[in-house]
């Protein structure tokens, strides 16, 4: 295959859960599937297009907005191209995941029909257009056509750049969602997603403090773990649900936060503190419940927002068994910032060559298929 393959610059793009920006990344990728960040930038949002993009997550969310939103938010995400443009000369084409607004994984019928979806916005035609580059997008409907759940899909990255170290490992992503990524030469590779990430951390550290984030965890280090509220939290029906699953701002609402606050601690700081710790508690009680009895874990490697937060990583170090290693992606040259963004270069690259690059051992998918949709300049 790597003999019919040339490199590729790509553009990888992905706004997360959280919307606190576009992770936008020039990335060289390889015929075997190695990938190269050469630039990246955070492009923060417009603050009133953030604060639209937070009210389409509004039950309440009309879809006239919908409408006018994808197209903004694929004005931003070619702005965001732009710069790396304009510092860097036009990629082969770009690879945009979008801004995830709806995801509903479940297999409810309507007249018989499957109710199982997803949605991201992003205007492809807008970012092609305005970049005058080849893009390609929309890459968790496939796999949904598939009987998957559409995600997660940087399995696939994970299982490219870490199974050749022959090992095993968990690789797990903490961003406004969690996940894990299984490798071990023993078993095929899977994941899913361990619950929320940074999410109810954000949510309550703007609640509270008016901040976006806990910059550096400081705010939680300066409060206590409520363990009669931690416990209390644990017991949501997701964390025992088996894999494959996938979860989303859909279930942990701000309507689910402001539930679980009714039971919290008066301490504003004591409450970032807890739903700090719940958000390891819940990624170690994952590997305990769906890996531990399986496969002997020798490491854990953290990618995402939630590595540069020391108190997850503390809080980490502290539920895990002390036999297992605690590192991040920048232990393995990887970027903790824009390995997503690498990830989705990577899927674009294997949409552009043909290359299917859904793992049904994560997504639940009856077959592996090709992901995303061309766009054309």
């Amino acid at each position: 295959m790597s003999d019919e393959l040339d490199i590729k610059r790509v553009i990888g793009l992905m706004s997360g859960t959280s919307c606190d920006s576009i992770d936008a990344g020039l990335c060289e990728v390889y015929p075997d599937l190695r990938v190269k960040l050469i630039d990246g930038i955070n492009f923060k949002y417009p603050e009133h297009i953030k604060a639209k993009i937070f009210n389409l997550f509004s039950p309440d969310a009309k879809v006239s907005d919908l409408c006018k939103m994808n197209f903004v938010v694929g004005k931003c995400f070619a702005d965001a191209c732009n710069i790396l443009i304009s510092e860097h000369g036009k990629p082969d084409f770009i690879a945009s995941h979008g801004q995830t607004v709806y995801h509903y994984p479940f297999d409810d019928k309507l007249d018989g029909i499957s109710e199982k979806s997803t949605l991201q916005i992003g205007e492809s035609s807008i970012i092609a257009k305005e970049t005058g580059c080849m893009t390609i997008s929309n890459f968790r409907e496939a796999d949904i056509a598939a009987g998957g759940e559409g995600a997660p899909l940087v399995c696939f990255a994970d299982e490219k750049w870490f199974s050749p170290l022959k090992k095993n490992m968990l690789i797990q992503n903490i961003g406004g969602i969690s996940n894990v990524t299984v490798i071990s030469p023993q078993t095929p590779v899977f994941g899913f997603d361990t619950g929320p990430g940074n999410m109810i951390i954000d949510y309550c550290t703007q609640k509270y403090f008016s901040q976006s984030y806990d910059k550096d965890g400081k705010i939680a280090a300066s409060g206590k773990i409520s363990q009669s509220w931690l416990e209390c939290l644990m017991q949501d029906d997701y964390y025992c649900k088996n894999p494959p699953k996938t979860t989303g701002r859909e279930y942990f609402s701000a309507q689910y936060i402001e539930n679980a606050l009714k039971f919290a601690p008066e301490n504003p700081a004591d409450i970032i503190a807890t739903v700090t710790a719940l958000t390891a508690k819940t990624v170690v009680s994952a590997y305990e419940r769906f890996i531990f009895p399986d496969i002997d874990v020798k490491e854990v490697v953290i990618g995402g927002g939630g590595a540069y937060n020391p108190v997850i990583m503390n809080y980490l170090r502290m539920f895990l068994p002390d036999n297992v290693l605690l590192k991040t992606h920048e232990d393995y040259g990887i970027s903790n910032n824009f390995k997503e963004v690498m990830a989705f270069a990577l899927l674009g690259y294997c949409n552009y060559y043909g290359i299917p690059s859904n793992l049904p051992s994560c997504t639940g998918a009856d077959k592996r298929v090709i992901l995303g949709k061309v766009t054309y300049c």
